[in-house]
């Protein structure tokens, strides 16, 4: 049985950590405006076998086919609510099955589907600790469900017990108290004591036992590993359980105390609890995380967004975007740590390459732009490969504001246009002006970044300097010619052909080195420096304030 659509409430009544809800924290508010009236999560159950629609034949809903008229399945669903609190702050819960409200979620039910919650600031150290609700106590009585064998064990610990008891120090403090307790109250009244070393009862047994590492207590252990043996342990007693039809796992920023290693350790592991080995059940994982480290290694297929969007709160998954062909695979291939910030940025401008990453970025910052301040990340997507980033934006998926920074690169005999000339766009740049909409928009350079830096005298003359740095005689050489023309534009071709469009048999200049170069000087530069203007457009664009409409949930 899977669960297909989720909502944020809790089901069961055993594990984890309770929720409750509190009308002044848990209901959205609107700016400015009252509490909303109540919160509604919808859960909906897919894939069930024959016992499962048994089981939960009142939340049954009928899925139709194609045609709007054949029954392909039946799910199950299942709804809980909160609303306005009485006296006191806490919210009023109501739970109900299939599509009425009438048909109340029964106790058996509910023990039918077992789900854990571990919080942000949970506490393994407790929970691996001798208890009667710790994870392992109920482990251990999930691993021995027979009440034969739990009898066995208990006779044969008894009889440890017993064998103990005639021993030091447990037989003489026994009489100690014993002769206590009777020159207190007398022979009549005292009480037959007995120091009990282990319980006849199992689960009290159960209770008894907890965690050691390498010889040492919970607490002498990293709070990282911990959590991951907190973890182990919480879907173990899932896995091996025998009576739920449903096993869930809901956390909360697993990566807390986890460096970048240990979080791709254990992202690879919890991929794979949902297709357990042979004798376990399959238990499905929910995770929460700000880690751009889980969001590069996960499954596209498996992310969901939850953003900010013009009409308030947003959930947005990718596995609802439509993919050109291949460009999903693409995505899933380019996607590392730096790349999965747009799963976390409010704000977003994609770049092509790692020079403009490093030029961008210091250009934005001399001219005054804040792009943390305004949460923006600026993404390199490794050439021309923007179809495969810019299906996850816009007016159909996340509707943030996002700037495509790149190259006119016009054909000959246009293709070292003056800084005042009509845009002229390459085919392969019309193909990428086509994503514009209400939240994406291009900006283009009137050829390349290097050349309309090079278009502005201040910005020309940085240019040279970082290339003296790196290639003194190149950078020399050039500064002759190019003080020998007269226009800008000229200026700017004999600039940009020197370094990247050198004669055969000498080597270009490296963009990616002579960014670097360059971006050190702009920074350190005491000079006032004027931005192209598509760049500051673009900038403009990402930072403007967006305009609120009424919330959405």
């Amino acid at each position: 049985m899977k669960l297909t659509n989720q909502g944020g409430s809790r089901f069961d009544g055993n594990g984890g950590s309770a929720l409750r809800g509190n009308q002044q924290l848990d209901l959205h508010e609107a700016p400015g405006g009252p509490p909303s009236p109540s919160a509604t999560f919808t859960f909906v159950f897919s894939g069930l076998s024959e016992q499962n629609e048994a089981d939960f034949s009142n939340a049954l809903i009928a899925v139709k086919g194609v045609d709007d008229k054949t029954i392909e399945r039946y799910d199950a669903r299942f709804s809980v609510q909160y609303t306005q609190a009485e006296p006191g702050g806490r919210l009023r819960l109501r739970r109900w099955v299939g599509l009425h409200e009438e048909n109340s979620m029964t106790t058996e039910m509910l023990e039918e589907l077992r789900a854990i919650y571990l919080r942000p600031l949970r506490d393994p150290e407790q929970g691996l600790k001798p208890g009667r609700m710790s994870q392992i106590s109920k482990l251990i009585q999930n691993m021995m469900p027979d009440k034969t064998a739990r009898k066995e064990l208990v006779e044969k610990l008894t009889a440890i017990d017993e064998e103990l008891a005639k021993n030091k120090p447990i037989s003489t403090t026994n009489a100690v108290i014993s002769t206590k307790h009777e020159s207190m109250l007398g022979t009549v009244l005292a009480q037959a004591l007995k120091l009990d070393l282990a319980s006849s009862d199992f689960n009290r047994f159960a209770a008894r036992v907890g965690m050691a590492i390498g010889g040492r207590d919970v607490e002498q252990n990293g709070l990282g590993f911990n959590n991951l043996i907190y973890m182990a342990v919480v879907l173990s007693e899932l896995a091996f359980n025998k009576t739920a039809s449903y096993c869930g796992l809901l956390v909360e920023e697993p990566e807390a105390h986890l460096h970048p290693q240990l979080q791709a350790v254990l992202l690879d592991y919890l991929k794979t609890v949902e297709q357990p080995v042979a004798g376990e059940r399959p238990v499905q994982v929910f995770v929460t995380s700000h880690s751009p480290n889980f969001a590069a290694l996960a499954d596209i297929d498996s992310i969901c967004c939850v953003y900010d969007s013009p009409t308030g709160p947003v959930a947005f998954a990718p596995r609802d975007v439509a993919f050109g062909k291949g460009k999903k695979k693409k995505l899933q291939q380019y996607l590392n740590v730096t790349r999965a910030e747009l799963f976390f940025a409010r704000r977003i401008v994609f770049v092509e390459g790692a020079a403009e990453l490093f030029l961008v970025e210091a250009l934005a910052k001399k001219a005054g732009y804040d792009l943390r301040k305004h949460s923006i990340s600026i993404i390199s997507t490794d050439g021309l490969n923007f179809d495969a980033f810019l299906p996850l934006f816009g007016e159909r998926a996340m509707q943030i504001p996002v700037a495509v920074v790149t190259d006119a690169d016009p054909a000959a005999p246009d293709q070292f246009p003056a800084a005042e000339d009509a845009l002229k766009l390459s085919a392969a740049a019309t193909a990428i002006s086509k994503a514009e909409d209400a939240y994406v928009k291009c900006f283009f350079a009137q050829k390349t970044l290097e050349y309309d830096l090079a278009l502005d005298g201040t910005r020309r003359g940085l240019m040279v300097e970082a290339l003296t740095e790196i290639h003194p005689s190149i950078g020399a050489d050039l500064k002759v010619v190019v003080d020998g023309a007269v226009t800008n534009q000229e200026k700017a071709k004999l600039l940009f052909t020197g370094m990247f469009e050198r004669p055969e048999g000498k080597t270009n200049v490296k963009k990616g080195q002579f960014a670097q170069a360059l971006a050190l000087g702009i920074s350190e530069s005491n000079a006032a420096i004027e931005l192209p203007v598509y760049l500051k457009s673009a900038l403009n664009s990402v930072t403007a304030v967006a305009a609120k409409g009424p919330a959405r949930v």
